[in-house]
């Protein structure tokens, strides 16, 4: 470092020697003004001025006038330094000051007469000197200042401070205007990853302060550290040496020291001058002292140093200015926010050297402006146990080292302690907490307390540097249970509250004793005695200062004035050393002291203390501090002062071991109920700390900072549900400290036995935490990730490995690992007998670390893996792994891709697997590039192996040679499932190798070879099968090899005649016709062939008809499969030569090709040759009309076709007419199904006389001639069925269809749906029902549904019928009608539903045909016809007919029949007015809203109604107007026999008014009735008289006890009775009454006529289905039989069907919601087909199993009666038998299968029996499993059902958008709830 001279002592031209050189490059930059100015200087001697011209002419003349210089007088040197300062400009202020102190003043030294002499010096010139001098006295001024801030602070200091003892690691930066033309980085984009607090990216070396701030002239230099770290002093140290003219920063710099705590104060803007020199220090001389040194500082920025410390403490934040960077107007105020941001960003005296220190987390603000970034090392054990001895022994007493002694030892037995230590400030904290505890626990007299005073006050402001700053990151731990080191020693705190509790105890305890010790006894365990033996001032003052720093947090204040606290609690925390003093300058630039807390901790432990003990701070202001400090660092951090330690303290508070002593504080603070009330804030903290124990969304620094917070609360409970929530804890880039790892090994053992892993991921980790971490029990899992880790590291593992007795999986992956560390791993690995799986990948084992780690193989018995990938290996790695597999039996897979991924797989214990179960092991060596030496050695390597199932060698290009090789040990190598070789073998020679093994080595089955990208190659093993030789079945896979034609020649060779070849696989080759024409030849060589592929070879029509040939010609040919022409798909398939076997069907399908006609009449007339069966397909082909005329023509000559398949190859109506042809052409034509671009067929069979054809042709346009032309080709065939659906008919085609009717020979039906028809075609079809005799009912709708369908009569009988819906007919229309209803042969059917229909037009309709002689039924539906209308249209009915023989409404339908009576001649005639009698036999209402007065209204017709036998108001609302109506006409009707009033309220009035007339009766209904008991009584008592009786239904009456005896007794006299309906009456007895109906039971057994018996939910169970069996022996004539909810078990249920054989004429059979299963199915498979009229079964609700469903099957399939079954909820999914049976039920019209979670297998099974069931009308499958796949199989079905109403489908597996589209395509598909 230059000093500075003294002209007068120093000599001016070896100056001007010494600093020629710099000299040189300012001159050079001077103008040439100045450079001839002083040349001019120089003596004009002819001597001189020859050395200069030469000069001029071969040197610059720069340098020779410094010569001159250099060698003059001392008088010309310094006049000429003296106009170099004047005249010159751009000189560093160093050199500045130095040339003019060298050359003297201007003014006495110029001689301005001198000819040589410059010009006189201009004003601005003169000025320099005074400038200079202003400049060098403010230097001074700095410096004086500088030394007394370091005296200052230096009196109280422990230890010196010595930049080279003071260790930093450098930090990568990120410098992003050093580079502003690339991509920003990261951290520009905001996307940063988060950093650690310990490592900023990471730290790159170790190396002293001094050594790193060497350098930084003209730099931005961050100095980082944690609060406490020393930061301030250091500072102060550097401006202290710089003073001295020592240190790294240049004597000649300006030293500018700002503390960002003293630029808080300053609110208003500032220019740069008045910020340094009004608020750092005040220049003397006035404003031309300070016009000076601005002057100077802006001339020469380079020139000065500025450091600025604290900016963790600054309110603001830093502004960066990447893009633009434009200098700053210095005259300009600015904030200082903005001042600092443009000394950094280089905006302001750019060049100059900035130094900034803070925090580690505040560093990232300074992110792209840094140019080098050191963070300052802790403190190891070696410094601080140098400090707690000089902390102990700076007095140098025997007692005070002893004490050290101990003090030492004690701070490194504790984790907490030490942590703290680890910076100066809080290792001052730790010493005076270990003075306090040694102190009181030794009792030491206080005869020395004035001295400890005297040394411990300093000590206690040792290190802080102004008290401001504090820790962020402080290391927080617990002993974890240790026990203490020394018996006679205090005892150690545990936690950190309680460190701090004691620190607190330490400075109140010196504070009671005036500055002395208090040497009371501590008679309680700490940490109560802390606080608690505290006297009432001391608590008051604690009080006072917890409230202070509680304020300071709120407010983010941690300097406080004088005004802020009470004096006397400000006097003695001075005095204590609690709070230390600082001076501030305000903004108007008066100094101030300030106080802060020795520690930011401090502070916030303080404000903890307040948190906990008063109620001034509210829930919400706990739970809002209550936050976790996490140690990533990103730019959304919120900035804050302090250390965001608060809520550890209040962790550690809330627990029970501090309750007294917050009590005690709480009641100082003046609080009331204290004691409930601290506990209560306790429990609040603990509630939030289970709530963040049970929460998974936490990042790994939280959870560690979770653990810490769980450990200082000392709670085990939130220990154990942390751990329960979190099976693994992932801690990523962290940097982790032993007692960070205490805290875990706490919380882990605390959590009970629950195995939990922990997963290191780039964590920096010392040593001394893995002696910790050993003691943490149930890790289960412990994995480690990050370079840092090296062998050092893996030997310090191996030694606690055996101490982690749970541990099953070990990783050390992306480490440095090598073999000597893979050594002491595999020692320590093979003490952990339980370990399962191990992961070393990413390392630098090489083969050696391999050997080292497959040497434990065999001693770890419960290995289940271990990876080994990335670890720099080669080849004989893989040896020594693959060798193990001989010694370790349960390797299970030993896999290698290249040396990335190597990892080896074991199978569980080889002792507890059988031989025969234990599954082969597998190698995989992927990707290596073999030679033949090196696959030499490994073949014989695998031959020593045991048996392999599977040998991968893929990857990697090899030779024919290495080929060759291995196949040649092939043999004695043991593998038993295949051999693969992808991308290893790429040539046809070696295909041609590899082929020979099919015939060569007889274990090969298949070989799959594919030369083409991706190449694969697999060799099939028969796996140790010892079937015989020609039973064994091989495969020849060679697909996408580039085989030519010439080339299977030589395939052919290397195959040889005893390959047994029987799959053959050649597609996607280039063999082409000739290629097929070899393999054609080959065709009688192969003999166990079953099929060839060779698709996509080039394959031209040529071949197609070489194919033709060869299907005629070999009888093993079965099935050729051709797309394209050939060019696509050709597939060859085989079956057992059968020669003599005529019925062999074959197949010929082109597919997807276009077909002239001459390649289908070749084609034709090739395979007309074929004698076997054949079925013909040309699907998705382009066929012309040519080509359809070829093909119709020849199809006649092919006799031995079976199928013609031309699926959406048929475009047009005149190709399709042209195939319907053939009906007439060939009489083997059995069905005919054409449809435009889809599913077309054409059917044929043998010549039979009665052979019916079906023909269907839909989706044409079939008009004019189309139709003409069709019609007069279905004359000839005989038709089961006609399909003509969706052929734009329109009516004028469905006019001239049915009148072509006639003559067309049809016996099933006609459908002509979905032809636009309107009302006058409905006209046309209708009028069938008269022209053809053979036609029995017509069914048209023109609503949606599009429906038209002629049916034809089956067998005899003439009824007809005609349902006609949703039509809106019109009076007209019903009119036409009527005209063609009596022509009818016989008896008429009408059925109208929906047609909006008015009253007017029904009632002419009816009087119209009132005078049919054959008489009809008619139903007519319409919403309106309800109550009154109902009522009024049934009278008019009556009135305008009278013919009507039975007429009722129920709910909204008109039923009536109409037949002329002979009765009613006679009537007429005894009548005494023949025109008022009606021969109506039978009138209803049923449920049709009609009440009483309504039903007065048909008084008058009753009137006239003398045949009326039945009548049934059911379900109405009668009421007293209704019922008096009907009491007083049933009496007048004389022959009435039949009455049904169900669902009425029968008073007793009315019942006594029944019972006079129901002896009469035959038939009574009174379901769900209501009466009243004396009512009821009386019926069921007259009932008795009812001997006539036969038909009685009492469904859900109530019946005492009472009414039941006489119901019983009733039943015991009518022993007519054929039908008897006594559902649900059980529901209304109580349970006590269940004896009444086994007396029922019992009272039945006289019915021998019973035909119909319902007892639905009577829960008669096993009691009552005996008592029942005993009577249905006796009921011959049971028809129906209905025993629903009954409780029925399985063991009843076979009793029952075994009782019921006798009953032989059984129709019906209900037995649902019962307990039913697979015996009662079993039983119904052998007595069900005895009952051959039995046409309903349901069984639905029971718990049929899948056999139940196989044996009902067998049931169904011989019931050819039944037309419903209903099988709901039957407790079995497995219903495809059932489903399949229904083939066999030709009468079948109801299915119900819902809600039995069938899946698309039975849909499928439906699908395929529906076009068998005729008669089917609707099928229930909601509720099941049915996807969209089934849905679209039954909706193709649906095709063929024409009379299949409805398909239920709600609740399945389709989405909404398909269950739309399908039901859109067919309304029959129902997806919806109704």
């Amino acid at each position: 470092m230059d000093d500075e001279v003294d002209p007068n002592e120093e000599n001016v031209n070896s100056v001007l020697a010494q600093e020629s050189s710099e000299l040189f490059h300012i001159l050079n930059g001077q103008s040439p003004t100045v450079i001839m100015q002083l040349c001019q200087m120089m003596a004009s001697e002819a001597g001189w001025q020859n050395q200069l011209s030469a000069a001029s002419s071969s040197t610059n003349p720069i340098q020779a006038m410094l010569d001159y210089f250099r060698t003059a007088r001392a008088e010309k040197c310094r006049i000429f330094l003296q106009s170099v300062c004047l005249w010159c400009e751009n000189i560093p202020m160093r050199l500045e000051s130095r040339l003019m102190s060298v050359a003297g003043d201007t003014s006495s030294d110029l001689n301005l007469e001198d000819q040589n002499s410059p010009s006189p010096p201009s004003e601005e010139q003169l000025m320099k000197r005074p400038r200079i001098d202003h400049w060098d006295q403010y230097f001074t001024s700095v410096r004086g200042l500088l030394q007394r801030r370091w005296e200052r602070l230096t009196e109280r200091l422990v230890k010196d401070v010595q930049l080279e003892n003071v260790w930093v690691s450098l930090r990568t930066t990120n410098r992003v205007r050093d580079r502003p033309d690339q991509t920003p980085g990261s951290a520009d984009r905001g996307s940063r990853t988060p950093e650690s607090d310990g490592d900023y990216i990471f730290l790159e070396s170790r190396l002293t302060l001094e050594t790193f701030l060497q350098g930084c002239e003209g730099k931005v230099t961050v100095l980082v550290g944690q609060a406490g770290s020393g930061k301030t002093l250091l500072m102060s140290c550097l401006g202290q040496q710089w003073a001295n003219g020592l240190g790294p920063i240049p004597s000649s710099y300006l030293f500018v020291l700002l503390e960002f705590r003293q630029l808080n104060l300053l609110s208003r803007p500032l220019t740069l001058a008045e910020l340094l020199l009004q608020h750092y220090l005040p220049p003397n001389g006035g404003n031309d002292a300070q016009s000076a040194i601005v002057d100077c500082l802006l001339s020469n920025p380079e020139q000065s140093c500025w450091v600025l410390d604290g900016y963790d403490e600054f309110h603001g934040k830093l502004n960066r200015q990447e893009m633009q960077r434009e200098p700053l107007d210095l005259e300009n105020p600015l904030p200082v926010a903005d001042l600092i941001s443009g000394l950094l960003n280089r905006q302001l005296l750019k060049g100059s050297t900035v130094l900034v220190t803070c925090r580690v987390r505040d560093v990232m603000d300074l992110d792209g402006v840094s140019d080098k970034v050191g963070q300052l090392l802790e403190w190891g054990h070696h410094e601080i146990k140098e400090y707690v001895d000089k902390f102990f022994g700076v007095k140098g007493h025997s007692a005070d080292r002893a004490l050290g002694a101990q003090a030492a030892d004690l701070l490194l037995s504790s984790r907490h302690l030490l942590a703290m230590s680890s910076l100066p400030a809080l290792c001052n904290i730790c010493c005076i907490c270990l003075e306090h505890l040694l102190l009181e626990g030794t009792q030491i007299s206080g005869e020395r307390s004035g001295e400890e005073d005297s040394r411990g006050e300093p000590r206690a402001h040792s290190e802080q540097g102004g008290k401001r700053e504090g820790s962020e990151d402080i290391a927080k731990g617990g002993t974890n249970g240790r026990a203490q080191l020394c018996p006679t020693l205090a005892q150690i705190p545990t936690t950190l509250t309680q460190v701090y509790l004691t620190v607190l105890g330490a400075f109140l305890g010196r504070g009671s004793n005036q500055g002395g010790r208090d040497f009371r006894p501590r008679d309680e365990r700490f940490p109560q005695s802390t606080v608690n033996t505290q006297t009432t001032l001391s608590q008051y003052r604690l009080c006072t200062l917890s409230r202070l720093a509680w304020r300071g947090l709120e407010e983010s204040k941690i300097l406080f004035e004088e005004e802020d606290i009470p004096q006397d609690v400000l006097e003695f925390s001075v005095r204590t050393g609690l709070m230390s003093q600082v001076e501030l300058r305000r903004q108007d630039g008066m100094l101030v002291s300030a106080y802060c807390f020795i520690h930011l901790t401090v502070q916030e432990f303080l404000a903890a203390l307040r948190l906990m003990t008063s109620a001034d701070v509210s829930d919400a202001q706990l739970k809002k501090r209550f936050s976790l400090k996490t140690r990533w660092t990103t730019k959304s951090n919120h900035k804050t002062v302090f250390t965001d330690s608060l809520y550890l303290y209040v962790c550690g508070l809330a627990s029970p071991q501090c309750t007294p002593a917050l009590v005690q504080l709480a009641r100082a603070s003046g609080g009331t109920r204290v004691q409930s009330w601290v506990q209560k804030r306790q429990e609040l903290v603990r509630k939030m700390l289970k709530t963040l124990c049970q929460s998974n969304t936490l990042t790994g620094p939280k959870i560690l900072e979770l653990c810490h917070c769980v450990q200082e609360s000392q709670d085990h409970q939130l220990a154990k549900q942390f751990v329960d929530a979190r099976p693994t804890l992932e801690l990523r880039n962290i940097r982790l400290l032993p007692n960070d790892i205490e805290a875990l090994a706490f919380v882990v053992n605390a959590g009970g036995d629950n195995d939990i892993g922990l997963d290191f991921g780039a964590c920096s980790m010392e040593l001394e935490c893995l002696d910790v971490l050993s003691r943490c029990q149930s890790i289960h899992c412990l994995s480690f990730r990050s370079r840092k880790y090296g062998d050092k590291f893996a030997e310090k593992l191996a030694s606690v490995l055996p101490e982690f007795t749970a541990l099953r999986k070990l990783e050390f992956c992306g480490s440095s690992l090598t073999a000597m560390g893979a050594a002491c791993l595999a020692s320590g690995l093979q003490k952990c007998p339980d370990i399962t799986e191990i992961n070393l990948s990413d390392n630098n084992l090489k083969d050696n670390g391999i050997g080292h780690i497959a040497e434990i193989f065999t001693k770890l018995q419960k290995l289940v893996s271990v990876m080994l990938g990335r670890n720099n290996t080669s080849l004989k790695a893989v040896d020594y792994l693959i060798e193990k597999m001989s010694s370790c039996l349960n390797i299970q897979h030993v896999c290698a891709d290249g040396m990335k991924e190597v990892s080896v797989t074991f199978s569980p214990d080889t002792d507890k697997i059988s031989h025969k179960t234990k599954p082969k092991p597998t190698i995989s060596l992927l990707n290596q590039d073999w030679s033949k030496p090196e696959m030499r050695n490994l073949a014989r390597t695998l031959a020593r192996c045991p048996s392999l199932s599977v040998l991968d060698l893929s990857g990697g290009q090899w030779d024919e040679q290495t080929l060759k090789t291995l196949i040649q040990f092939l043999p004695e190598i043991r593998i038993t499932e295949k051999i693969i070789l992808n991308d290893s073998c790429s040539s046809v020679e070696s295909l041609v190798i590899l082929t020979s093994l099919l015939s060569h080595c007889p274990p090969v089955v298949e070989l799959h070879i594919r030369l083409q990208s991706p190449v694969q190659v697999s060799i099939v093993f028969s796996g140790g099968s010892e079937k015989p030789a020609n039973e064994v079945s091989k495969m020849l896979c060679l697909s996408c090899c580039n085989l030519l034609p010439a080339d299977l020649e030589r395939v052919w060779k290397s195959l040889g005649t005893s390959s047994g070849l029987t799959l053959l696989d050649l597609s996607n080759n280039s063999l082409g016709n000739k290629g097929l024409r070899k393999l054609l030849d080959v065709l009688p060589c192969l003999s166990n062939i079953q099929e060839i592929n060779a698709s996509n070879n080039g394959i031209g029509m040529e071949g197609v008809v070489m194919l033709a040939d060869a299907l005629s010609s070999y009888d093993s040919l079965t099935q050729i499969l051709i797309s394209d022409g050939g060019k696509d798909q050709v597939i060859l398939k085989f079956s057992p030569n059968k020669s003599d076997d005529k019925e062999q069907l074959k197949m010929f399908r082109i597919r997807n090709s276009s077909l002239l006609p001459s390649n289908v009449t070749t084609l034709c007339t090739r395979l007309v040759q074929c004698g076997s069966h054949l079925e013909l397909e040309f699907s998705h082909c382009s066929l012309t009309d040519r080509a359809i005329k070829n093909l119709q023509k020849v199809l006649p000559k092919m006799m031995s076709l079976q199928r013609l398949n031309v699926s959406h190859s048929i475009t047009s109506t005149t190709d399709a007419l042209t195939l319907v042809s053939c009906l007439n052409d060939s009489q083997r034509v059995t069905s005919v199904e054409l449809r435009p671009q889809s599913d077309s067929f054409i059917s044929f069979g043998a010549v039979k006389a009665e052979v019916k054809v079906s023909c269907r042709v839909t989706g044409f346009c079939l008009n004019g001639g189309n139709l003409d032309r069709l019609l007069e080709i279905l004359q000839g065939p005989r038709l089961s069925h006609l399909d003509l659906s969706s052929n734009q008919l329109e009516d004028k085609g469905l006019k001239c269809l049915v009148d072509f009717l006639p003559r067309l020979k049809i016996s099933s039906y006609v459908n002509l749906s979905h032809n636009r028809l309107t009302q006058q075609g409905l006209l046309d079809v209708a009028s069938t029902l008269c022209t053809c005799p053979d036609v029995s009912s017509v069914e048209v709708s023109l609503g949606e549904e599009e429906r038209c369908l002629i049916w034809f009569r089956q067998s005899g009988g003439c009824e007809k019928s005609l349902s006609v819906r949703e039509s809106s007919l019109k009076r007209d229309h019903l009119v036409r009608l009527v005209d063609i209803v009596p022509n009818y042969p016989c008896v008429a059917k009408l059925e109208f539903k929906n047609n909006q229909l008015q009253s007017e037009w029904i009632e002419e309709f009816v009087k119209l045909l009132d005078g049919s002689e054959r008489g009809c039924i008619i139903s007519i539906e319409e919403s309106w016809i309800r109550s009154e209308a109902a009522v009024c249209l049934l009278c008019r009915c009556l009135d305008l007919s009278s013919n009507i023989q039975t007429i009722s409404i129920h709910q909204t339908t008109l039923h009536l029949s109409l037949m002329k009576s002979a009765e009613m001649t006679s009537v007429s005639d005894d009548a005494a007015d023949p025109a008022q009698s009606m021969a109506v036999k039978k009138i209803g209402l049923v449920d049709c809203a009609v009440d009483g007065s309504q039903l007065s209204l048909m008084e008058k017709i009753i009137e006239r109604c003398p045949l009326l036998t039945e009548l049934d108001v059911s379900y109405n609302i009668l009421g007293i107007v209704g019922a008096t109506f009907l009491c007083s006409s049933l009496p007048t009707l004389p022959n009435l026999t039949t009455l049904s009033l169900s669902g009425h309220m029968i008073s007793n009035t009315a019942a006594e008014n029944m019972a006079r007339f129901l002896p009469r009766l035959r038939s009574l209904h009174l379901s769900h009735c209501v009466w009243f008991e004396a009512g009821g009584l009386q019926l069921m008592e007259t009932l008795e008289q009812c001997v006539n009786l036969e038909d009685l239904c009492l469904d859900c009456v109530q019946l005492n006890e009472q009414s039941s005896i006489f119901l019983a007794h009733a039943l015991r006299s009518i022993t007519l009775i054929r039908n008897l309906r006594l559902n649900k009456i059980a529901t209304a007895m109580e349970q006590s009454q269940t004896n009444s109906l086994l007396d029922l039971l019992a009272a039945m057994d006289g019915l021998t006529q019973i035909q119909g018996i319902e007892l639905d939910s009577w829960r008669m169970a096993d009691a009552g289905i005996e008592q029942l069996t005993r009577l249905l022996p006796v009921w011959k004539d049971l028809k129906k039989i209905s025993l629903s909810k009954n409780l029925v078990s399985d063991q009843s249920g076979e009793t029952l069907l075994e009782a019921l054989r006798s009953c032989s004429h059984l129709e019906e059979l209900h037995l649902s919601s019962n307990s039913l299963g697979d015996l009662t199915a079993a039983k119904m498979a052998v007595v069900l087909p005895s009952l051959t009229h039995l046409t309903v079964l349901d069984i639905s609700e029971n718990r049929i199993g899948c056999e139940g469903s196989s044996n009902l099957s067998k049931a169904i399939m011989s019931m050819k009666n039944l037309r419903k079954i209903n099988l709901t909820a039957v407790g079995t999914s497995e219903l495809c038998p059932v489903a399949a049976s229904l083939a066999h039920c030709p009468l079948i019209q109801d299915v119900g299968l819902g809600w039995n979670n069938c899946s698309d297998d039975v849909a499928l099974e439906l699908a395929r029996v529906l076009p068998l069931c005729h008669n089917l009308t609707q099928i229930d499958l909601e509720s099941n499993n049915v996807s969209v796949y089934g849905a679209t199989a039954l909706l193709k079905a649906l095709q063929y059902c024409p009379a299949l109403h409805l398909i239920r489908l709600w609740r399945n597996k389709v989405l909404q958008s398909e269950a739309q589209r399908l039901s859109q395509t067919d309304r029959r598909l129902n997806f919806s709830f109704t």
